[in-house]
């Protein structure tokens, strides 16, 4: 499949890419990316681009297309990418597959203050007669899907814009291209045989020999800028002063459990301190250190004032950090 589809597939206009991402070098995460038709007019182009497709196999072709490309295989439901780290989040010929709220979430956890969502679609031009015959015979259509983002409280104004190419097709060309559609692996043998048959014989009628056939399409672009979001709160868990806080231990991101670096040495006027034993000042500490005027840390460590302290707290997003851009 992902062979078929990466033979068949059209590319995108240029002009759409740079209407889609902007022209300033951006930091673009591609969601759905494929075997990376849009991802080489964005790498060309000059733009810092992760590119993500839950299928290995489509991202194989990728990788040989763009040796050296940033991939992850990845959906759109749960993005390897921090909070606000990306510019322009864009999605080809993919976001008709998405959960919305969910992915539309993600999209907007990932975006910078202001950062946009970019879809693009290349759909059959059946305005022509003979392309509408086309499309009678192969079933889809137009898988443009908007409602979703333009009805998000995520998301401001949709923007959208149309552009059109056509495609040079040979006879075996067209027929990969029916072939590399979804629908098509769900129709039975025998079904796959007619939608074949009743393809080659429309080329037979209207394609020009050597020449082949030009397919039209209209590329369908759509973009909006996210609206902006508070910061992700800091997750914290009460210890043993309710007025004093430490952040849930996430090793994976650097944050130690709660009490982690205690030290476990006696006090030079007493017993130790880490499991509440007597201070040169008489009563024990909640974590083990003493202070000069009585006071204990919660960690331990001494401090001016006496007072309980917490421990830095964790970075903004405590989600999963697998990709960063630096």
């Amino acid at each position: 499949m992902a062979d078929t589809y990466d033979r068949s597939r059209p590319s995108y206009p240029e002009d759409a890419a740079s209407w889609l991402i902007g022209s300033a070098p951006s930091r673009v995460l591609e969601l759905g990316a494929g075997t990376g038709k849009l991802t080489e007019l964005l790498v060309a182009a000059g733009h810092d681009v992760l590119a993500t497709d839950p299928l290995p196999e489509m991202l194989a072709h990728l990788q040989a297309r763009l040796p050296g490309a940033r991939t992850a295989v990845a959906t759109a439901e749960r993005i390897p990418a921090p909070s606000r780290s990306i510019d322009v989040v864009v999605v080809a010929q993919a976001f008709h597959w998405f959960n919305f709220p969910v992915a539309l979430d993600e999209i907007a956890r990932v975006l910078r203050p202001d950062g946009v969502l970019a879809l693009v679609w290349n759909v059959r031009d059946e305005g022509i007669p003979w392309v509408r015959k086309l499309g009678a015979i192969i079933g889809g259509g137009d898988t443009s899907v908007t409602a979703p983002l333009t009805e998000s409280p995520l998301f401001g104004e949709v923007d959208e814009q149309e552009f059109r190419f056509w495609q040079n097709l040979r006879k075996d060309e067209l027929i990969d291209l029916v072939r590399s559609r979804s629908y098509f692996e769900l129709m039975s043998e025998t079904e796959r045989a007619d939608v074949l048959a009743r393809v080659g014989a429309l080329y037979d009628d209207y394609g020009r020999g050597h020449d082949g056939m030009k397919l039209p399409y209209l590329t369908r672009c759509f973009r909006a800028h996210v609206v902006d979001q508070p910061p992700a709160p800091v997750v914290v868990e009460p210890i043993l002063d309710l007025d004093a806080t430490q952040p849930v231990p996430r090793p994976d991101l650097g944050v130690p459990a709660p009490g982690a670096g205690v030290s476990t040495s006696s006090t030079s006027g007493g017993g130790p301190t880490p499991g509440g034993g007597p201070t040169p000042g008489g009563g024990p500490t909640p974590g083990g250190g003493s202070t000069p005027g009585g006071g204990s840390t919660p960690g331990g460590g001494p401090t001016s004032g006496g007072g309980p302290t917490s421990e830095t707290g964790p970075p903004e997003d405590p989600g999963t950090l697998l990709i960063d851009f630096k």
